[in-house]
């Protein structure tokens, strides 16, 4: 199994299950970190003793974002452990422990402070977007709204108990940090018989900046980067966008082995006058792939809608498809 935008690991779990072996590339770090978890193997025990022998070792974090976002966003305490766990983890992780340790400390850098027992480090954040400072500290400030002292390892404990509480198949498998459009990324990777995707739909260009708290845990900056970084497909318009999925879709075919199949799950937001199933057309002209059918996904809807968390209304969504292809 291959998924050359695998975002999170979905693809890769699922063939998991299905004691598939599996190959998984995107270009946010964010991402991979998450999809590795996901592929990772390890007793809740040691994820857990890991983090308590980082905090225990008495050594004070190099470096502490300042300013009155962070002062904020994190109890001064709750800060420092975080910093000491990140030092550590970008010094050191290779072993499944620190794999999933690091994903489970991503899952609960920032959300909603529940009404009993905290279940992440931050003060009152949304929980699949990082907030932006200055609308946060605002927010915090209007409503009185001061960070917890939170038990670091009670959060980390109770999480690794809940998602490695259930033993699953070990399986062959892999995750890339790189970018589907250059051929080299594929070097070293086995041919596959099954290509399961789902792309960054287009106009879609907000990825690291809308996760700039764990791209910081992961090493990046302490502030927003609002700029398009390197390695993203080029969104300009729905032309260029085609035309790099393309790119994509045939260096797929050449790593795949005859009678391959390609599943791709698509849609479109509602800022693009485009048509989604065009765009996806057009990127699979010429590719190495021919579309077989097209299937429109159940009302979305009806789903938990990730728009919801911030109380609004969302508008309607754009129907999605799952696009079933073969090799040509």
């Amino acid at each position: 199994m291959f998924d050359p935008f695998c975002g999170r690991g979905t693809t890769n779990f699922a063939a998991r299950l299905l004691r598939m072996p599996s190959i998984g590339i995107d270009g946010s770090p964010v991402a991979v970190a998450l999809a590795k978890a996901k592929l990772a193997s390890v007793e809740p025990g040691r994820v857990v003793a890991s983090a308590k022998a980082i905090l225990n070792a008495a050594k004070e974090p190099a470096s502490v974002p300042a300013g009155e976002f962070w002062r904020l966003a994190y109890h001064e305490r709750t800060l420092r452990q975080l910093c000491q766990l990140r030092e550590a983890l970008l010094d050191v992780c290779s072993s499944s422990t620190r794999i999933l340790l690091k994903a489970i400390i991503l899952g609960a850098l920032h959300g909603p402070r529940p009404k009993g027992t905290p279940s992440y480090f931050s003060n009152q954040s949304p929980r699949t977007f990082a907030p932006k400072p200055n609308y946060a500290v605002k927010f915090w400030i209007a409503h009185g709204m001061r960070p917890d002292d939170v038990d670091v390892l009670s959060i980390i404990r109770t999480r690794a108990d809940r998602y490695l509480a259930e033993s699953l198949p070990d399986v062959e498998g892999g995750v890339k940090l790189g970018d589907s459009r250059a051929a080299d990324v594929f070097s070293g990777t086995p041919k596959a018989r099954f290509v399961v995707t789902s792309p960054p739909y287009f106009g879609m260009r907000t990825y690291l900046s809308d996760q700039w708290l764990r791209l910081w845990f992961l090493g990046g900056p302490d502030y927003v980067e609002y700029r398009q970084p390197k390695g993203q497909l080029d969104h300009s318009s729905a032309a260029r966008y085609a035309a790099e999925m393309g790119r994509v879709w045939k260096n797929v075919a050449s790593h795949t082995a005859a009678g391959a199949r390609l599943v791709i799950r698509y849609g479109g937001i509602h800022d693009r006058a485009a048509e989604p199933m065009d765009i996806l057309k057009k990127s699979l002209a010429d590719s190495g792939w021919r579309i077989v059918t097209a299937r429109a996904i159940p009302d979305s809807d009806s789903g938990r809608r990730q728009v919801r968390q911030f109380r609004v209304e969302p508008k309607k969504a754009i129907a999605e498809h799952d696009v079933y292809c073969c090799r040509t």
